[in-house]
């Protein structure tokens, strides 16, 4: 069985820092991507990074961009967000996903999902 859990989550005042862990067991074959989704009370789901597991390519939503890292480390079947210069926006609900897409921030692409982990910027 394919399992996502991700951690990391808590309450940062505005322009401070949370590094997101996501740990993946069950998914053998590391010819997929991995995404970061967040989703606020009321928004719709949206992409925030994405990392192929097999290789280094990433993405990154235009928000994000330049304060947000998303980095693996498949020995310990693992992905991280690194977050920094955090900002009340990016208040949300933070999921981990798992799958084979084409299109890396289309949330209908992705098989597996983690149950959450809230960050909450003040």
């Amino acid at each position: 069985e394919v399992q996502l859990v991700e951690s990391g989550g808590g309450s940062v005042q505005a322009g401070g820092s949370l590094r997101l862990s996501c740990v993946i067991s069950g998914y053998t074959d590391r010819r997929n991507w991995m995404g970061w989704f967040r989703q606020a009370p009321g928004q719709e789901r949206e992409g925030v990074a994405a990392i192929y597991r097999a290789g280094y390519t990433t993405y990154y939503a235009d928000s994000v961009t330049g304060r947000f890292t998303i980095s693996r480390n498949n020995a310990q079947n693992t992905v991280y967000l690194q977050m920094n210069s955090l900002k009340p926006g990016d208040t949300a609900m933070y999921y981990c996903a798992a799958g084979s897409v084409g299109n890396v921030f289309s949330a209908n692409g992705y098989n597996y999902w983690g149950q959450g982990t809230q960050v909450t910027v003040s």
